[in-house]
C-alpha cells in the first residue's frame, strides 16, 4: 500500500519555510490530538502519521534526503531509521517528548512567563502609590512640596547582591542558574520551580546580614514634588524611577501621586471654570448698584449689577478663572446673584414695605403673570 507524502499529510508546499511547516504541525497535532478526540478510533492513527510526517521535514538533513528519494531513503534502516528513525517501527520515535516539549513552550512559554532562564532574569520594581490633598489655591497657583515615602531600596551593605562581605552569589546547582527543573513523563515534560533556590537561579551561602540576602531594604526617602498650576481633581503625577528598587539590578519601578482638592469656601469647579453664588440686597436688586465679589487669586472684583436683576441671574468675569495647564490661558469666573428677602424688620420698615406695595402697579410682571394665569385655570376648572 502506498504510503502518503509528507508534505500532503501536514497541507504544505514542498517549498515551505520552517516557520510554516511548525505553524501548520500545531494546528494538525492540536485537531488529532487523541485526548481531544476520544471517541474517535482514527484520531490516533492520524496524530502519528501527522507527527511522523513533521519529524523528517522539520530536520534539514531528512528532509533533503526525502525530497530527493521519498519513502525510500528511510527504508532498511536508512537515514533516520532506526533509534532515531521517524517512527520507523510504527511507534513514536525517542525524540518524540522533546518535540512536543518544544512546541508546548513556543505555544505557552510567553503566557506561562518566559522559558528556560526566565527567573534570573532582573526584574523591575514595583510600582508606588500615594495620595495628597490640596487647596483649591494650591491647584490654581502650583506649588513644590515634599513628601516623604517608605519603599525598598538597594540595600548598600551588599549593594543589592544579598550576600555577605567578600562572598557573592553562585549558579544553584540544581537547576543550574535557570530557577526551574523539568521531568519528563510520557511524552511531556513537567517543569516546576527548583526546590534549591526557589525560582531565583542562585544560592548565597552566606546571606547579608542587613537586608536578609533580599538586597533590598525598607528605607524612608524625602522626595520633592513640583504641583503644576492648573492641576484638577484627580490628577495623576507620575515620579519615574521613585518606586520600589529592582530585583537583581533591575531599574526601580515608578512612583505615582494622585491629587484631590479641598473643597472651597466660595468657588465651585467645573474644568478651568469657576463659579460662585453671591446674595445681594432686596433694594441693590431693584435699584442696581456694584458689589465687590472674592477672586480666586484672593483679590476682589467689581461686579456690576444692573437694575432689576433677579435671583439666578449669572454673570461672567472673563479670565478670572483656574489657569489651563500647558496653554497659559485662564478659564472665566461665573458669578449668580440671589435676592435676598429682608428679615428682622422694624415696625417702620414694614410700614415702608406696605407704602410701596400699595403704590406698586407693574413693578412685579413674573408674579402678576403667574397669578393671572393661574385664576384663568381655576376660571377653566369652575366651568
Amino acid at each position: 500500500m502506498a504510503r502518503r507524502d509528507y508534505y500532503e499529510i501536514l497541507g504544505v508546499s514542498r517549498s515551505c519555510t520552517e516557520r510554516e511547516l511548525k505553524v501548520a504541525y500545531r494546528r494538525l497535532a492540536k485537531k488529532y490530538h487523541p485526548d481531544a478526540n476520544p471517541d474517535d478510533p482514527q484520531a490516533e492513527e492520524k496524530f502519528k502519521e501527522i507527527n511522523e510526517a513533521y519529524e523528517v521535514l522539520r530536520d534539514p538533513q531528512k528532509r533533503a534526503a526525502y525530497d530527493r528519494y521519498g519513502h525510500a531513503a528511510f527504508a532498511n534502516g536508512g537515514a533516520g531509521a532506526g533509534g532515531r528513525g521517524p517512527f520507523a517501527d510504527g511507534g513514536f520515535g525517542p525524540d518524540f517528548a522533546q518535540t512536543m516539549s518544544d512546541i508546548f513552550e513556543e505555544m505557552f512559554g510567553d503566557f506561562m512567563g518566559g522559558g528556560p532562564g526566565r527567573r534570573q532574569r532582573a526584574s523591575r520594581g514595583a510600582d508606588l502609590r500615594t495620595s495628597m490633598e490640596i487647596t483649591l489655591e494650591e491647584a490654581f497657583s502650583g506649588k513644590t512640596v515634599e513628601l516623604k515615602v517608605r519603599r525598598a531600596s538597594v540595600c548598600e551593605a551588599c549593594g543589592g547582591s544579598g550576600a555577605s562581605g567578600e562572598t557573592t552569589a553562585r549558579t544553584c546547582p540544581t537547576c543550574g542558574g535557570v530557577g526551574a527543573v523539568r521531568a519528563t513523563s510520557g511524552f511531556f515534560t513537567v517543569e516546576r520551580t527548583c526546590p534549591t533556590c526557589h525560582g531565583e537561579g542562585r544560592v548565597i551561602a552566606d546571606p547579608c546580614r542587613v537586608c536578609g540576602g533580599s538586597g533590598r531594604v525598607e528605607r524612608e526617602h524625602t522626595l520633592e514634588v513640583k504641583i503644576p498650576a492648573g492641576v484638577e481633581d484627580g490628577t495623576r503625577i507620575r515620579l519615574a524611577g521613585e518606586g520600589e528598587a529592582g530585583v537583581r539590578g533591575g531599574p526601580p519601578g515608578d512612583l505615582y501621586i494622585f491629587l484631590s482638592v479641598k473643597p472651597h469656601e466660595f468657588f465651585q469647579r467645573d474644568g478651568a471654570d469657576l463659579f460662585c453664588r453671591v446674595p445681594i440686597s432686596m433694594v441693590t436688586a431693584a435699584l442696581g448698584g456694584e458689589i465687590e465679589v472674592p477672586t480666586i487669586e484672593g483679590d476682589k472684583a467689581t461686579l456690576e449689577i444692573p437694575a432689576g436683576t433677579q435671583t439666578g441671574k449669572q454673570f461672567r468675569l472673563k479670565g478670572l478663572g483656574m489657569p489651563m495647564m500647558n496653554s497659559g490661558r485662564r478659564g472665566d469666573m461665573h458669578v449668580q446673584v440671589t435676592v435676598e428677602t429682608p428679615v428682622n424688620l422694624t415696625a417702620r420698615q414694614k410700614e415702608l414695605l406696605r407704602e410701596f406695595e400699595r403704590e406698586s402697579k407693574n413693578n412685579s410682571p413674573q408674579t402678576e403673570g403667574f397669578f393671572a394665569r393661574a385664576r384663568k385655570f381655576w376660571e377653566s376648572l369652575g366651568d
